[in-house]
């Protein structure tokens, strides 16, 4: 088994952390993770692929062990750092697994490079309106009414109690769910200004469903070869937004897992096996 190693980039004065593994040789996968979470969710995964690629998880801005941003946050900021981020590291040509946030940022650098994306990996990361299940409804309310009242509502997305849910809510078996990677996150949403900024994204999600028909155009234009790997009983991102895929990308692969949000909690191995059939084509 090739080590895990965690270093911390420096972009543009800005600190991004990251663990990698595989030989440096070897073809490359970006792995960007989602709400609330940071590189470790990818923490079963990574050793299962290590011997075929080159790794490196970063933590977005603001999440986990990277720096916080500014005054604010916003998607297109994320995207900017961690497209710096790939180029500070040599992340030339590159197949990425998105997640959650993950998505619309990964779906950004695809869009901006092309030319860079080798292939791409959605496992719960939407590009669709038919995706959005009516758990959005409350952020959706924020979007059309930017009031202090529905920027309060959201606090309920950041409680520790709401993490667990994400964390267990459409496994059939809870207890094949570690309570570390909830806990963990829940550490990194107590910190000073972590709130705010967590507030700030929700609002801001919507420029990310503004980009779909983007997101959706570059799907038809360049038709990377494409996997998505799905928690079917996600109470966030829908299997039809899976399935929309195909649309967009005939040759698509869409797989199912009975699971939820963050599927690499109970079916890691399943998924990596996905990853592993899927790129050596």
């Amino acid at each position: 088994m090739t080590a895990i190693t965690y270093r911390t980039a420096d972009v543009d004065g800005f600190r991004i952390f990251y663990r990698e593994a595989g030989a440096q040789d070897a073809p490359k996968l970006l792995l960007l993770h989602g709400f609330p979470s940071a590189s470790h969710m990818f923490r079963d995964l990574i050793p299962l692929l290590t011997d075929r690629f080159h790794i490196i998880a970063p933590d977005l801005p603001g999440f986990g062990n990277s720096d916080m941003p500014g005054h604010s946050c916003t998607f297109d900021q994320l995207a900017d750092r961690i497209d710096r981020f790939t180029e500070i590291v040599g992340f030339d040509r590159y197949a990425i697994y998105v997640f959650d946030y993950g998505a619309p940022t990964g779906f950004r650098l695809a869009v901006r490079h092309p030319d860079r994306i080798t292939a791409i990996i959605s496992q719960n990361g939407n590009a669709y309106e038919e995706g959005l299940s009516d758990g959005w409804n409350p952020i959706r309310a924020y979007w059309q009414k930017s009031s202090p009242a529905n920027r309060e509502a959201l606090r309920a997305f950041l409680k520790p109690e709401a993490t667990v849910w994400q964390y267990t809510h459409g496994v059939p078996d809870a207890t094949l769910v570690s309570p570390d990677g909830s806990a963990l996150d829940n550490f990194y949403l107590a910190r000073p200004g972590v709130d705010e900024m967590q507030l700030d994204l929700f609002g801001d999600y919507k420029s990310n469903v503004a980009l779909y028909p983007a997101f959706q155009q570059y799907f038809r234009t360049h038709k990377p070869p494409f996997l998505a790997v799905w928690g079917r009983n996600d109470p966030f991102f829908l299997p039809a937004g899976a399935e929309a895929f195909k649309r967009d990308i005939p040759d698509a692969i869409v797989r199912f897992f009975d699971t939820g949000h963050f599927a690499l909690e109970t079916h890691a191995a399943e998924i990596a096996a996905a990853i592993r059939d899927f790129l050596s084509r």
